[in-house]
């Protein structure tokens, strides 16, 4: 079987990463491989549409409480996702097992996107991201990477929050915008339904979980969680107001935080992309 270049990122130009099977980046629309043998996922002409979603979870959408005790509400947080692929893959991935991803099949979307994770209200679904054709089968792996937007609101960065932080009676409005470019190849989806089992003729959805409580802790969870200990939390985000408003960028991150917050905060992007509550093998790729 083709051993699969899904999760060996190369990155020559922002704009292209070859991931070995998948065609260049020039084409349109999704691309649909398989390996050049017999076993293949499904019969030839047997598919479906394959529902990729984003989601940002409640924290997102319906605010939450950091660690150090600011209430926080999103008005936007945009991420932009390129090069998502979905893959069928024999055996199994597994993120945390240091393996080669080994693909029967794999669909991609080639046009990058920006989606805000914040958008609809507290009973929102999970975004639409690409309806694509592919070949009936488990998909079991989703991989993307997160770069800079080419245009919109967010133009120039990977990620950008906007919202408010309120403790003790302070305001504090915020723009944190990054430009990192960061890469996520994940294994099964791991919540309380299964994700990406498609059907000839049917449906099947998967999804890019985004963690940001990885970024600013949990208020709800004891001091001594790990969801707390490995957090930033919104302090020395706070500490770097002017005029009673935080807009700042990753440039300004480097330059304002302490190294040891700084290193935090580098340390936590790679860890924010999940499949559910399932786990991904992370990179990143470049730094500001």
């Amino acid at each position: 079987m083709q051993r699969n270049l899904f999760k060996a990122f190369t990155v020559s130009a922002l704009g292209c990463l070859v991931l070995g099977v998948l065609t260049s980046c020039g084409s349109e629309g999704p691309t649909v491989t398989a390996p050049e043998t017999n076993e293949t996922a499904s019969a030839e002409g047997e598919t479906g549409t394959l529902l990729i979603r984003a989601n940002g979870e409640d924290f997102v959408r319906q605010g939450f409480t950091t660690k150090d005790g600011w209430e926080i509400t999103f008005d936007n947080l945009y991420v932009s996702l390129a090069d998502i692929t979905a893959a069928q893959t024999d055996p199994p991935f597994d993120p945390e097992a240091g393996t080669e991803l080994q693909s029967k099949a794999e669909v991609k979307v080639e046009e990058a996107q920006v989606i805000d994770l914040a958008e609809g209200d507290d009973s929102a679904e999970p975004i639409m991201v690409s309806e694509v054709e592919a070949p009936a089968g488990r998909f079991n792996a989703l991989a993307w990477r997160m770069v800079p937007a080419e245009s919109g609101p967010s133009e120039g960065y990977s990620i950008w929050m906007q919202g408010t932080a309120t403790k003790e009676g302070e305001t504090v409005p915020f723009t944190v915008k990054v430009d990192e470019e960061l890469a996520f190849t994940c294994g099964d989806f791991v919540g309380d339904e299964r994700k990406g089992i498609l059907t000839a003729g049917d449906e099947a959805d998967m999804e890019a979980t985004f963690h940001f409580d990885h970024l600013f802790g949990d208020g709800g969870a004891p001091a001594e969680d790990g969801i707390n200990t490995g957090a930033l939390g919104f302090d020395p985000l706070a500490a770097l107001a002017e005029n009673g408003e935080v807009d700042v960028d990753s440039a300004g991150l480097q330059a304002g935080l302490s190294e040891e917050d700084y290193q935090t905060f580098l340390s936590i992007l790679p860890s924010l992309g999940h499949v559910g509550e399932g786990h991904c093998e992370e990179v990143t790729l470049t730094t500001s």
